[in-house]
């Protein structure tokens, strides 16, 4: 598992400009490992994002303007053009399953942002696949007829549920032998899940699964609906009510959904004025809670409880 995290760190490490490589590939392996993102902010030194923070990697090598520009150009193989798309809404999906946030200038048009130029920030998220994380917690979200049981993943701001719900959906997707294998829809708004890279998914999903990229959840939701017949659409982060509504249509039609929230557990979930109307509707039956035991990531799977006047089929 380490050497798997450092050779993820060394594949991100190769999208820097030679300068900036060579420092971060000159970092131990202990860091490596650890490190989440490469970050680079002009005018001050790179640095590496782990659980315990910012780490610069060389306090005299402050990052320029034409580094920035330099990564830009190298994975929009010089086609700007190509990837306006993605960049209007401050990211760049990479080959390999990589994912590089944006900051500058916003370029506006008619009052909406038609693109980013004059870059001053780059994340490079260092997305690291579990396969295999959710196989024994896939199995605890049927019931004893076979039916998948609508599911949150829940946890605080970097707790790991989107890496969660990557395998989840992979797992749902390729079925076991404790369950069968459904058609998964994914709606992946922000290019965390798939990193899907011109049309291409660069993470493990699953054989039964279909993605919509870069669309909104509340959009995609009713889309897949209508063309692609899922038993589960799984979405990352619910944050509006626009999406609580589409995802309560797509309830009503029969289809199990799988989502995660920032919460730290059901009882706070429930104190949130967006997401008691989830509740009310009885659209989600079961909760994985991510805790931290000792330093080691723990999962509770626990039963959703129904709101007064809510009824589930």
């Amino acid at each position: 598992m380490e050497q798997d995290r450092v050779r993820r760190f060394e594949q991100a490490a190769e999208l820097l400009p030679p300068r900036l490589r060579r420092l971060a590939m000159e970092l131990p392996d202990a860091r490596k490992e650890r490190a989440e993102e490469l970050r680079l902010r002009v005018r001050t030194p790179l640095t590496v994002l782990t659980p315990e923070g910012e780490l610069s990697v060389a306090d005299d090598a402050p990052v320029t303007a034409d580094d920035l520009e330099r990564v830009v150009a190298g994975v929009t193989e010089y086609s700007r053009y190509a990837s306006a798309e993605a960049l209007r809404q401050g990211f760049l999906p990479v080959r390999g399953g990589f994912r590089i946030g944006v900051c500058g200038t916003a370029v506006l048009r008619d009052g909406a942002v038609c693109g980013v130029k004059d870059f001053s920030s780059l994340a490079i998220r260092i997305v690291r696949e579990r396969v295999g994380l959710g196989a024994a917690l896939a199995p605890r979200l049927f019931d004893g007829a076979g039916r998948f049981r609508s599911t949150l993943i829940l946890s605080p701001p970097g707790g790991g549920k989107t890496t969660l719900l990557r395998d989840l959906i992979r797992c749902l997707s390729l079925g076991s032998g404790t369950h069968r294998a459904l058609r998964v829809a994914v709606i992946d708004e922000r290019s965390e899940l798939a990193v899907s890279c011109q049309g291409v998914p660069q993470t493990e999903l699953g054989n039964h699964t279909d993605v919509l990229d870069g669309c909104p959840k509340a959009l995609g939701i009713p889309m897949v609906l209508r063309a692609m017949s899922p038993q589960v659409i799984a979405v990352d982060e619910i944050a509006s009510r626009e999406d609580v509504a589409a995802m309560c249509a797509a309830a009503n039609c029969g289809v199990g959904l799988l989502a995660t929230i920032h919460a730290l557990g059901v009882a706070e979930l429930a104190r949130k004025p967006l997401w008691r109307e989830l509740l009310a509707a009885g659209v989600f039956e079961r909760a994985v809670v991510i805790g931290n035991d000792g330093g080691t990531r723990a999962y509770a799977v626990e039963d959703v409880p129904c709101s007064a006047g809510s009824a589930r089929d």
